[in-house]
């Protein structure tokens, strides 16, 4: 127990320095080297190990940084505050109790809440005074405490009222935010000028209002939305509203920017539908947003609740989903996969990414692994988009262990067949087995072949498979189309039913569709979306069987190492021998020709990210219907890129290459749906 005491120990220490280095980036510099979700990954181990939760003292319960010293230090009216984060359900409602026993404390009993709901905005916070309906100061949050005045900069945002319609004398709060358009601009124009790019909108607009020249500020057409009344003095027909949901009235019908999608939710469950419809949402949005805040809608309940060191109890930041976050590497193993190929898997201490929790990163190939130089034992950033499997981009160095060593691919691997020897493959970054003819090579082809993008034999999975195999009762694919109810009788889990429910599984599978046989195959290389163009391109399994390496480079999509892969496969004799058994007891579905003439009738369309509304499946279909093709990645040759939720590199290309982009809207718009 002292040793693991004192490892973590050293952890702590460590991770203090890392999270106050970040802090000062991103508060201090807007220079932040990573993103917000992976520093919140680091915050929340660091307040696990010191066990201190968001309420105790801690540089991860720091508010903000440092006032720069360019800038006229302010003292706040009212002390500013960070909030705590939620990051799923369960974690609310248990917020949700711990304000209701807060109550409870505090002689209010059975407290029905009601909760003003708004989007997290991804901003810079801005505090704003008024003397007499005059704005008499802007001035950043600082540590909290004292923040820095910036009014010079904050007076030529057009969205921010120099005079108000009634004399008031009040302190409000807002975020300062830049549109993704003018974001872009300003990187263009920074990049032609040989200046560093802003990371993100975010930093963008930090780095814009915290301007010595005002001019350079006032080019950068920033924007503002107001959330918050800190301070309201007496005044003749004007007193301090007594709700969240009053605050953003008065603070409209003085002219300040509220936003148009805050709303009053009476329960939790109202709170949680609201998020869900943002979520999926959020990218429709002119302004960045990575959650929802949630506050009580009560003033008076406000205070009673009060504040910890570091938040208000009575709000709390809902986070989306993150598509990043830090976690450990506990073993890095090799994968043999149905080619054959010896692919590098990451074995990760638990963490929750992108809505679930993950224990497996693909780490693909030896080159990756000395790019990243991944080694066990190191603090990783784990990142997970869409539908994509998560993937290690890059490593946490402050954190790494003083006994990692690099890792080094053996020569061997438990799985491969012969003596277990690896190779690398000629031209290619990957290994491969030297012999082919493993136990486990064969057992995985087999549960490709049954499988969803196969042949899609629905309920015979790898455990039935493999059943079936330590049974003797098949030992190549074609064998599943000899099988009878009576063979599967009396196995071990099979009834009458079950066995008639196997058996119909198969009967269904007689009539794939070619491209799914040539996905069944295990060919090198060769996927779903490959398979479907060259059957497209030839039409017929016999025609594909004859096709040369240089016809099926010339598919666009497909490319030389394929089509050598495609063109070697159908050369082997084994190979030949296994596919003619299969297709003695198939009848292959040839691709129709496609008539239709709609607007994505000959065009590539490339999807990325999770739609709204649509499974990646029902929108590739939709495409082919529509006589487009679909690829996996952007090219020159690409005509539109359907973006999703958490689009990632895909969308940046589109950009870089000036591909049209597309929202599932007008997509299906382009269909006549």
């Amino acid at each position: 127990m002292a040793k693991i005491n004192a490892k973590n120990a050293e952890r702590i220490e460590r991770l203090r320095e890392l999270v106050a280095y970040h802090q000062r980036l991103y508060h201090e510099q807007d220079a932040p080297e990573i993103t917000d979700e992976a520093y919140d990954s680091l915050v929340r181990e660091l307040r696990e190990l010191e066990g201190v939760g968001e309420h105790g003292i801690s540089v991860a319960n720091a508010v903000g940084g440092a006032p720069n010293e360019a800038f006229a230090k302010v003292i706040h009216k009212v002390r500013q505050w960070s909030l705590n984060n939620v990051f799923d359900v369960e974690e609310l409602r248990e917020w949700e109790s711990q304000i209701k026993r807060k109550l409870e404390s505090e002689g209010i009993g059975d407290a029905k809440l009601a909760y003003d709901v708004g989007h997290k905005l991804d901003g810079l916070k801005i505090v704003l005074t008024y003397e007499q309906g005059r704005l008499r100061r802007a001035a950043t949050r600082g540590d909290g405490v004292v923040g820095e005045d910036v009014t010079h900069t904050a007076i030529t945002i057009e969205d921010i009222p120099k005079e108000l319609p009634r004399p008031l004398s009040l302190t409000c709060v807002g975020e300062v935010w830049l549109k993704e358009s003018e974001f872009l601009r300003i990187n263009e124009e920074r990049k032609n000028n040989d200046l560093p790019l802003f990371a993100n909108p975010r930093n963008a607009a930090a780095g814009s209002l915290r301007q010595l020249d005002p001019e350079i500020t006032r080019s950068r057409k920033l924007s503002i939305i107001v959330y918050d009344l800190d301070h309201l003095e007496p005044a003749a027909g004007a007193s301090m509203p007594k709700t969240q949901q009053a605050e953003l009235r008065l603070l409209s019908e003085l002219g300040f920017p509220t936003g148009n999608h805050g709303a009053l939710k009476h329960d939790l469950d109202g709170v949680i539908a609201y998020y869900e419809e943002w979520k999926s949402k959020k990218e429709t949005l002119p302004y960045g947003v990575d959650g929802i805040v949630i506050k009580v809608d009560d003033i008076a309940t406000q205070r009673r609740l009060g504040f910890t060191a570091k938040a208000p109890r009575f709000a709390v930041a809902f986070k989306f989903p993150a598509v990043q976050a830090t976690t450990v590497v506990q073993d890095i193993v090799l994968q043999v996969g149905r080619t054959g190929v010896v692919t590098p898997v990451a074995h990760l201490s638990p963490t929750r990414i992108a809505g679930s929790v993950v224990s497996r990163a693909t780490l693909h190939n030896e080159d990756q692994i000395k790019r990243l130089d991944v080694r066990i034992g190191d603090t990783v950033i784990l990142q997970k988009a869409g539908d994509v499997i998560p993937e290690i981009v890059s490593v946490v160095l402050p954190l790494r262990p003083a006994s990692t060593k690099p890792y080094r691919f053996p020569k061997k691997v438990e799985g491969c067949g012969g003596d277990g020897s690896i190779e690398r493959i000629p031209g290619e970054a990957a290994y491969r087995c030297v012999t082919l003819d493993s136990d486990l090579i064969y057992r995985r082809r087999l549960y490709h072949f049954v499988g969803k993008t196969a042949l899609n034999i629905d309920g015979v999975g790898p455990r039935i498979v493999d059943l079936l195999l330590d049974e003797g009762l098949i030992n190549e694919p074609a064998d599943l189309f000899t099988l009878k109810v009576g063979d599967l009788e009396g196995l071990p889990g099979f009834q009458k039913k079950a066995a008639d429910n196997v058996i119909e599984a198969i009967e269904k599978a007689r009539r794939p569709e070619l491209y799914r046989l040539l996905v069944g195959l295990s060919i090198p290389n060769v996927g779903e979306e490959t398979a479907r163009l060259i059957a497209s391109e030839f039409g017929a399994m016999d025609k594909v069987m004859r096709a040369s390496v240089v016809e099926l480079a010339d598919i666009h999509g497909v490319g030389q190492v394929v089509a050598e892969s495609v063109a070697s496969w159908f050369q082997g004799k084994d190979n030949i021998r296994h596919l003619e058994a299969l297709l003695h007891h198939l009848k292959v579905k040839n691709p129709e020709v496609s008539t239709n003439k709609t607007v994505l009738a000959g065009k590539t369309v490339v999807f990325t990210g999770s739609l709204p509304t649509l499974s990646r499946d029902e929108a590739k279909d939709l495409a082919r219907a529509a006589g487009a093709k679909v690829a996996g990645s952007v090219s020159k040759h690409t005509d539109f890129v359907v973006l999703g939720e958490e689009a990632g590199s895909k969308a940046e290309k589109a950009l870089e290459l000036g591909v049209r982009t597309l929202t599932e809207d007008e997509f299906l718009k382009l269909l006549g749906k």
